[in-house]
């Protein structure tokens, strides 16, 4: 059900919910059955170029189409300076009931924009901070960060970037973001779903563009242990999307994780592949 007046929305139920880059709150639309939300969200654009979003999430029907037992109230708001740049500030308390050492409170600020220099030449950039600390009955005390930096540039149609995102760990707890769209983080391979208890930094590059009506995207990514200063691997992941027509287009992607063995992470050190092809019509 959802109401909109005097430029506010309010809906509730099971509804599908995407904030910002999808990083912490997303609809893991990759997978065959999409995360959906029992919530209410408010979305107000009163004022000029101000997005203010708060909601509360009271339970999660996950990509297994399983019920996880929650409660999440969270705000994002977001400011846009002309084509410069987008400022948003978010705040998450996750209390999970079934795992309580997976209950945390995240605040976070990050600074985004691609600015259009002249016809044929777009900077892209993006600088963000995250805290998260215990909460809820969480047994655990911790304090953990997380940073993401990338910059980038588009000339004539191709597209670069190089990024990298650290998720903190102190140890024994490491920084983690359950109900995000992770597929899109970290390599297609899916090794790292779950941040691992000695946290990890991920060195990207991403090549991107379009050739004879192809989409063609490359993405390199170095992951290593935030403590202890281990080598998990490397991935190699390559997208190829094309139309054909209004109504149809295909899809390949492969990811290809290439393991240090000796990293002493039995879940890490093997080679991993994954390919994936996918026709689509549309109507």
């Amino acid at each position: 059900i959802s109401y909109k007046a005097f430029d506010t929305e309010i809906k509730g139920g099971r509804q599908r919910i995407k904030i910002d880059n999808d990083r912490f709150i997303g609809n893991v639309g990759w997978r065959q059955m999409e995360q959906t939300f029992d919530s209410v969200l408010v979305t107000n654009t009163s004022v000029e170029n101000l997005t203010l979003k708060a909601g509360y999430i009271g339970r999660a029907q996950n990509i297994f189409s399983i019920q996880d037992d929650i409660e999440m109230p969270f705000f994002n708001i977001n400011y846009k300076i002309q084509d410069f740049a987008s400022i948003t500030a978010y705040g998450l308390w996750l209390a999970d009931y079934q795992a309580l050492a997976k209950s945390t409170q995240t605040l976070g600020l990050a600074v985004t924009g691609s600015t259009k220099i002249n016809k044929n030449l777009k900077l892209h950039y993006r600088a963000e901070y995250s805290y998260q600390s215990g909460y809820s009955k969480n047994p655990n005390s911790f304090d953990l960060s997380r940073y993401h930096l990338m910059a980038g540039a588009s000339l004539v149609g191709v597209t670069f970037k190089a990024a990298v995102e650290e998720l903190g760990a102190s140890g024994t707890n490491s920084f983690q973001t359950p109900l995000g769209t992770n597929h899109a983080f970290q390599g297609w391979a899916d090794l790292f779903l779950t941040t691992p208890q000695g946290g990890i930094r991920d060195v990207q590059a991403i090549l991107s563009g379009k050739v004879i009506g192809t989409k063609l995207m490359f993405v390199y990514h170095n992951f290593q242990s935030v403590t202890n200063s281990i080598d998990y691997g490397n991935e190699y992941d390559f997208l190829i999307t094309k139309k054909f027509g209004k109504h149809y287009s295909l899809l390949a992607k492969y990811a290809f994780y290439d393991a240090y063995e000796n990293n002493g992470y039995a879940k890490f050190n093997k080679d991993v592949h994954k390919f994936w092809l996918q026709a689509n019509v549309s109507f």
